[in-house]
């Protein structure tokens, strides 16, 4: 017998009328078939909206990591803007001597600004301009407060420390008044307003330590004299005696 093989044309291969009757072939799909190859894989969006079907698990959970971050420092750059244009009116208003509201634009300013490191400055110089608003005001407690959690976040900012220092000067707390004064020189050496403020301070601060000590002696002989006089005696019979070499108080017994 005489076997005639039909030869397919290029339309019949391309187009074929019918599907084929051969079973379905067990070779891997290649890429022509719709599936991404590793280099498609690396050229393709990375999108969710393009996402292709079969992407792996841990792609997409990689792309779902990023994106949040991405997202919140979107919104923290957009607060640390917006808390310095509250911090800029607060500017203003304290330049035209409104100070209460300018506390309220700085404090606005410090709810704004998020708790990073990018907004370490902002926030210790709202805070500093909150305390040179309450000196203005004379609530020098305040102005102290607001000083110390500028310099928790910036422990080299003079202005804080010189405005702190005012503050302990006007209640009298000469001592620590000083101390700011020096951490100042610590940081500046050249500082000559601090200098001057530690010559002026110290002849304040130990008339204030004498002081103090007149009225602990006077205490002490009011406490004295009540438990004496069931004896017969005072505090005077007593007498106090201070070394001019070491400052300090000797007690001698006198009839």
């Amino acid at each position: 017998m005489v076997r005639i093989e039909v030869e397919e044309t290029e339309e019949q291969v391309s187009n074929p009328s019918k599907p084929s009757s051969s079973p379905p072939s067990s070779s891997p799909k290649n890429a022509d078939e719709g599936f991404e190859t590793a280099s498609d894989g690396e050229l393709g969006d990375s999108d969710d909206d393009h996402r292709h079907p079969h992407q792996s698990q841990s792609d997409q959970q990689d792309e779902q990591i990023v994106s949040p971050n991405d997202h919140d420092d979107h919104l923290n750059q957009k607060a640390l803007e917006q808390a310095n244009d509250a911090k800029l009116e607060g500017n203003k208003l304290y330049s035209s001597g409104q100070f209460e509201d300018a506390l309220s634009r700085y404090e606005l300013a410090l709810e704004l600004a998020p708790e990073i490191p990018s907004s370490v400055e902002i926030r210790s110089t709202c805070h500093s301009n909150r305390a040179i608003c309450y000196l203005k005001l004379g609530k020098y407690e305040d102005t102290i407060k607001e000083c110390t959690k500028a310099l928790e976040l910036n422990p080299s900012y003079l202005k804080a420390l010189l405005r702190r220092g005012e503050a302990h000067e006007k209640l009298e707390h000469f001592e620590e008044a000083i101390a700011d004064m020096k951490k100042i020189l610590e940081l500046d050496p050249s500082n000559d307003q601090a200098r001057k403020s530690i010559r002026r301070l110290e002849p304040l601060a130990e008339e204030k330590r004498e002081k103090m000590k007149e009225e602990m002696i006077g205490k002490l002989k009011e406490m004295g004299n009540s438990l004496l006089g069931r004896f017969g005696m005072s505090v005077d019979n007593f007498k106090a005696v201070k070394d001019p070499n070491t400052g300090s108080y000797s007690i001698s017994f006198q009839r």
